[in-house]
């Protein structure tokens, strides 16, 4: 025990202003009803919750985008809900990735970034993320092809599900194009005592790091739902060290780090947001139990009075 606060002490005194600015945490999306109570106040209205978020995270990786490109009226309250510093990261529509597969999706890609254009300000990556069916032996030429034509204004990462991408031909094609290798942590729920062992590529001049933990805890064979995402469930302590070292690691060489945590990794993914700020050596607060558990209308007009 002893060593461990040792260690840390001295992570923390190696995370300077500096670094610590570098990074950004934040939640794959922000639209879940179960943190109503939890972290938006239960009377808080959902229209509101990303403004309510963007008051404790400094970035959001949006999941919706990967069903359908976004209204221009919902880009439009996301950049008007947020403060000027706030970022976003967006996912590729699996119109793209998953149906297209990569190939002939010059017209839904268009559509895309015609789609986000009034987002372009705050919006940092576009995260394409792979199945685990998009294998090397039909996609490698596909791929290739892909990233040559990917505009040069807007920054990409990539994450594969099937392991057979992980060769250095594949590394250095990402690194000639500037993409992003997503570090993903995707380990099961009967794995969360150990440390994620992976060794990661660093194609480019940015970390995109995303915990996903294990999507079976999602839904039953059934369908129906398994848990409710609301507190902090399991604990990923040896996960939570590993990634805090990989990322302290590589800060100084990097321009920035995008840590994005999903609900699945241990259950909420707010704490674990904070949690891992704690072991980078920086305080990440949340709102209190007062602040969620109830709004009364003194609370509410708060809100509205600072809308932008």
């Amino acid at each position: 025990m002893r060593a461990k606060r040792f260690r840390r002490r001295n992570l923390h005194a190696d995370l300077n202003l500096t670094h610590q600015q570098k990074i950004r945490l934040g939640a794959c999306a922000w639209s879940f009803d179960e943190w109503r109570g939890s972290f938006y106040p239960a009377e808080l209205p959902e229209h509101r919750w990303l403004e309510f978020y963007s008051r404790y995270f400094s970035a959001v990786e949006v999941d919706s985008t990967f069903y359908a490109a976004p209204s221009e009226a919902a880009v439009l309250r996301w950049v008007e809900s947020t403060p000027a510093s706030f970022r976003f990261a967006c996912k590729l529509p699996r119109s793209i990735t998953h149906a297209c597969r990569l190939r002939d999706c010059s017209a839904e890609f268009t559509q895309f970034l015609c789609a986000i254009e009034s987002l372009a300000p705050k919006l940092q990556v576009i995260l394409v993320q792979l199945p685990p069916s998009f294998t090397p032996k039909d996609g490698r030429g596909v791929l290739r092809g892909f990233l040559e034509q990917l505009p040069r204004d807007f920054r990409f990462a990539i994450e594969f599900r099937h392991h057979g991408w992980h060769t250095p031909q594949v590394v250095r094609l990402l690194q000639k194009h500037r993409v992003c290798w997503v570090w993903a942590d995707t380990s099961p729920l009967n794995e969360r005592n150990l440390a994620p062992f992976e060794l990661w590529p660093n194609t480019t001049d940015f970390l995109y790091v995303r915990l996903l933990g294990d999507y079976a805890t999602k839904y039953a064979e059934d369908g129906a739902r398994v848990h409710q995402y609301g507190k902090l469930l399991w604990k990923r302590e040896a996960a939570l060290e590993s990634w805090a070292l990989k990322i302290e690691r590589h800060v100084e060489e990097t321009r920035s780090v995008w840590a994005f945590v999903n609900n699945h990794f241990e259950g909420f993914a707010p704490e674990t947001c904070q949690r891992l700020a704690q072991r980078l050596g920086y305080d990440l607060p949340l709102p209190s139990a007062a602040d969620t558990l109830s709004a009364d209308p003194g609370q509410l007009e708060l809100f509205e009075s600072g809308a932008t």
